[in-house]
């Protein structure tokens, strides 16, 4: 009767360690993508062509900005399970993130093929070629995505960057106040149509840009905008104001020092600062034009 126990307590002792052992090699939602790869290390050694496995650990190494070594990974589980649109999807991304912009759209178009009604494909898709720049492919993409969602607020705020980028004013502010009005904690939208009207002297600029700041108060696009608009209606004090907040973020902005040299030289009168400014902004970058510009004037009248 003993030996009988002693062999059930054995065996439930097994169980637990078996248990254990099963619990540390499974991975959870609250590890570190870190703690993820080792668990996928071992996972993966026991079982090399395991196309979900590879997925998953070529994800990690891509959130671990380890793409090179992703591309590895998913390509072995791509070729494992060539019908698998998830993968094609994640291996775009790897190709983006290693700057191959050609295999990345090649392997969306694969996934498109698998699954074109996708939502989610013709998103990246539209995502890809607007980082790319080739704005008329993406705007047939993003389409399709407004098509299926109309508050897609990825799919309506690229929209109307594009807009913007390619003169087409109205269509860039009726798309970005409507992602405004729908998403009234999105920064983005608030910084892009507050400088869209700050380009066209648009008192609205002021309330946009000041929203953004709200949301951002580190953006410093936002400040320059709105300083440049302040400048440019010669309201010179809120102007100098911005400037001197986008020093606290970045000591260094070359374009927040010229215009505060422009200030002291075109409304202050005060030369020697001025040179000061324009100095500072071209050390801090010898590539600005206007500070060049600036600094040679000073030169000349020597």
């Amino acid at each position: 009767m003993m030996k009988h126990k002693y062999t059930i307590y054995l065996t439930m002792m097994l169980a637990a360690v078996i248990a254990t052992g099963c619990k540390q090699h499974a991975i959870t939602d609250d590890m570190t993508d870190s703690e993820k790869l080792e668990v996928l290390d071992l996972q993966i050694e026991k079982h090399p062509n395991d196309a979900a496995l590879l997925a998953q650990r070529a994800q990690v190494l891509l959130n671990l900005g380890r793409a090179k070594e992703a591309s590895y990974d998913i390509n072995k589980a791509v070729k494992a399970e060539p019908d698998n649109d998830k993968y094609l999807m994640l291996q775009a991304d790897i190709f983006f993130a290693n700057g191959d912009v050609s295999n990345s759209y090649s392997a969306l178009s694969a996934a498109e093929k698998l699954s074109p009604d996708s939502k989610e494909v013709q998103l990246k898709m539209g995502e890809l070629t607007f980082y790319s720049k080739d704005y008329d492919r993406s705007i047939k993409h993003l389409t399709k995505v407004t098509e299926k969602e109309p508050d897609n607020r990825t799919a309506l705020f690229m929209k109307g960057f594009i807009y913007k980028e390619t003169g087409d004013t109205m269509s860039a502010v009726t798309l970005l106040r409507k992602v405004c009005d729908l998403y009234p904690e999105y920064e983005p939208a608030f910084e892009e149509l507050g400088i869209l009207y700050a380009t066209h002297h648009d008192p609205m600029a002021v309330e946009y840009l000041a929203t953004a700041l709200r949301l951002e108060p580190t953006n410093t696009n936002a400040m320059y905008a709105l300083a440049m608009y302040y400048q440019e209606t010669e309201e010179y004090a809120e102007a100098e104001k911005l400037y001197r907040q986008m020093l606290d973020v970045n000591p260094n902005s070359s374009d927040a020092l010229n215009n505060l040299g422009w200030l002291e030289k075109e409304v202050y009168g005060d030369m020697d600062r001025a040179l000061e400014y324009f100095t500072r902004a071209l050390d801090a970058n010898p590539q600005n034009e206007e500070a060049q510009k600036n600094v040679a004037i000073f030169t000349e009248n020597k």
